[in-house]
């Protein structure tokens, strides 16, 4: 157990990340997974139920509006989550509701009318993961020739999301009055057309629906290169983030810190996540025997595809127990600015594994933090990274399902607990009480209040 003790007052924040099938690649393989439920949305909800009984912050799915090359051996299909977490919602009452949404191939007015739906029907718990759209593949499903550039994405994106605030605050809070004595349902004098005019997007406005319980979703960004640092440190309020070592956890905690309160912000508003898959066993030896239960799983094919997005390098045909090529990796690409490139290259400079150890490697969360140990062990980690600057909580990244969840949930949450880590019951109702989020104020009703 680390030396240090809990800091008062301060708690974990744990997201149930749900990947179809877990997080392994070969995780929906694996004896105890039900990969005939994959499309039952039935299996997602029950999940989700679990996470809110453990008093999970919320559970996270992932998205993307194209279908990857690699399904053959992999649960790479998913449902579109809004609607997906609109489903859980009605199952719930407590639990966060994160879902990502692409500025790429959405339209700001569109995204808005969703996510406002999702936080009324849900009562505040709507979240909004932000990303852009990388996939080469992507843009032929919208009738585009290519996907659009990195700069193109990036500079959307940004605009994307002002216009998005905008129409979320565009209603007041006390716009809506729903007096029967007056007549008056609303005052349209605190309805507001935003009227924006950029480069990218032309919106009138106002948002034909209400302010939401939580004022905005929360937003929420996956990330860690440079250009998605500064854009974290701009909009979110949760940073989804994937790190190997507690050096380089704690370097990209400080710098997010830093870049927050640069800009005016108020660094304790954003939570820094980081991905963490636990193989548990009762003993170390039942640990390392679980890991490698699912690595006997692994399908070469898929691993190497995989690879190849990553770093830009196919090593089919290369004799896999042999040392990795190293030298054949191109690090002045595009592809050599992502942060999943640099913590691969990060991997083998450090470990100087075997083409077979990395692709074991990153097979166990596509390179995020495994932890193979007991339930003191994971618990240990936990409190090692919330205690030292490099994380205010974790994405948690169940290597299969339900099963991945239900041991954690058993057997190291308890222990968490008992270190005054993590809460034994909500003390509110919406995904922003939940991480410590202020609500925010309507800019437009703030802006008439400066002018009054």
């Amino acid at each position: 157990m680390p030396a240090s003790s809990a800091i008062p007052n301060r708690q974990l924040t744990l997201n149930l990340f749900i990947y179809p099938g877990g997080h392994h690649e070969a995780g929906w393989r694996y004896p105890g997974s039900d990969p005939q439920r994959l499309n039952d949305a039935a299996y997602y909800q029950e999940l989700a139920q679990k996470a809110e009984a453990a008093k999970f912050d919320a559970v996270f799915f992932a998205d993307g509006p194209a279908l990857p090359d690699n399904i053959r051996y992999a649960s790479r299909f998913r449902y579109e989550p809004l609607t997906l977490l609109t489903a859980i919602a009605a199952v719930t009452s407590r639990i966060g509701l994160i879902g990502t949404a692409s500025t790429t191939y959405y339209e700001p007015y569109n995204l808005a009318r969703l996510y406002a739906s999702l936080d009324h029907i849900s009562g505040g718990r709507a979240g909004w993961n932000i990303v852009t759209t990388s996939a080469s593949n992507a843009g032929a499903n919208f009738g585009l020739p290519e996907n659009p550039s990195h700069a193109d994405r990036d500079a959307r994106a940004s605009e994307f999301v002002d216009v998005v605030t905008k129409l979320w605050d565009s209603w007041e809070d006390d716009a809506l009055v729903a007096d029967p004595v007056s007549g008056v349902l609303a005052d349209d004098a605190k309805i507001h057309a935003i009227e924006h005019i950029g480069r990218h997007f032309r919106v009138k406005g106002a948002l034909n629906a209400p302010r939401t319980p939580q004022g905005r979703p929360v937003y929420v960004q996956a990330g860690s290169s440079d250009d998605g640092r500064s854009f974290a440190a701009r909009y979110a309020e949760a940073i989804f983030t994937a790190h190997q070592t507690l050096a380089s956890a704690q370097s990209f905690y400080a710098d997010i810190k830093k870049q927050t309160a640069a800009l005016g912000r108020n660094p304790d508003h954003v939570r820094v996540l980081p991905g963490i898959s636990p193989y548990i066993g009762s003993t170390e030896a039942e640990a390392k025997a679980l890991f490698e239960e699912f690595n006997a799983l692994i399908q070469p094919a898929f691993s190497l595809a995989q690879l190849k997005q990553m770093i830009g390098l196919d090593l089919t045909g290369h004799d896999l127990d042999g040392p990795f090529p190293r030298h054949l990796i191109d690090t002045s690409g595009p592809l050599g600015v992502a942060s999943r490139f640099r913590l691969v290259l990060d991997i083998v400079d450090r470990e100087k594994p075997t083409i077979r150890q990395l692709i074991e490697r990153l097979a166990g969360a596509r390179g995020h933090y495994v932890v193979v140990g007991t339930p003191e062990k994971i618990a240990d980690e936990i409190q090692t990274w919330f205690e030292n600057g490099a994380a205010d909580g974790f994405n948690v990244m169940p290597p299969w399902l339900h099963g991945g969840f239900e041991v954690f949930a058993a057997e190291v949450l308890p222990i968490l607990r008992k270190r005054g880590l993590f809460r034994t019951e909500y003390s509110g109702t919406t995904l922003r009480d939940h991480y410590g989020l202020p609500r925010p104020d309507s800019q437009f009703a703030t802006a008439e209040r400066a002018t009054a």
